[in-house]
């Protein structure tokens, strides 16, 4: 059994196309069961310029040869699975999936995720509309350099429910003001040492929460080594 997975893993490697189940996503679960859920299931694909639209263009600091199109299921905030989108690097694809994959099945829910030049990939408007996203060839919030979703190693989740606070104390998507309140136990909310923020962790991720000016709710990171 062992080796025919090895030897599924390099086709679709050599397809540059890969498929993750729900049972090979499921390896760094802790436990949970997805009861009355539909089977997770992921799809890596490669991406072109012209699929990613607005959100990428000549001069950024990746092609979309390093980039790949994930199409996973997610959990809405209605208790039905849907279909979700991310673009991400080639090089976190995989655990991308696994990472999703286990917030899938620990229920953690998520309104809207879309590839952001659905929004002309304007940053703003995306996180307005509650979208889950990931690659976005722009700078920093505020700054001239380029934002880690520039290279597809940066994840947004639930914009809203996790404002990203400026040091002025400006928040940001303005109708995700009401959250600054941490306290708050809405569904989609991200707390310091959760199953989410955990998850990410396993994997290398940083969570912008944990930031001091600003501080970014909604914001994982994986460092470029």
């Amino acid at each position: 059994m062992r080796a025919l997975r090895k030897v599924a893993a390099a086709v679709l490697l050599a397809a540059s196309s890969a498929v993750v189940t729900q049972q090979q996503a499921g390896a760094e679960a802790d436990g949970a069961t997805a009861t009355h859920l539909p089977p997770y299931f992921a799809v890596i694909r490669p991406v072109t310029a012209q699929r990613l639209g607005k959100s990428w263009r000549p001069g950024c600091p990746v092609g979309p040869e390093n980039l790949r199109l994930i199409t996973l299921t997610t959990l809405g905030f209605d208790g039905r699975a849907h279909r979700g989108e991310l673009v991400v690097a080639d090089a976190v694809a995989p655990e991308t999936v696994r990472i999703f994959g286990d917030l899938y099945r620990h229920r953690f829910p998520i309104e809207r995720m879309e590839t952001v030049e659905k929004y002309d990939a304007d940053d703003d408007a995306s996180m307005a509309a509650n979208n889950t996203s990931a690659f976005n060839c722009r700078p920093i919030t505020g700054g001239t350099e380029w934002s880690n979703h520039s290279y597809g190693r940066a994840v947004d989740i639930n914009p809203v429910q996790n404002p990203y606070i400026s040091g002025s104390g400006a928040v940001y998507p303005p109708n995700g003001a009401p959250y600054v309140d941490r306290t708050r136990t809405d569904p989609g909310l991200i707390h310091a040492g959760d199953h989410t923020v955990r998850t990410f962790a396993r994997h290398g991720w940083d969570w912008g929460g944990t930031w001091t000016t600003p501080i970014d709710y909604q914001h994982f990171e994986k460092p470029r080594s």
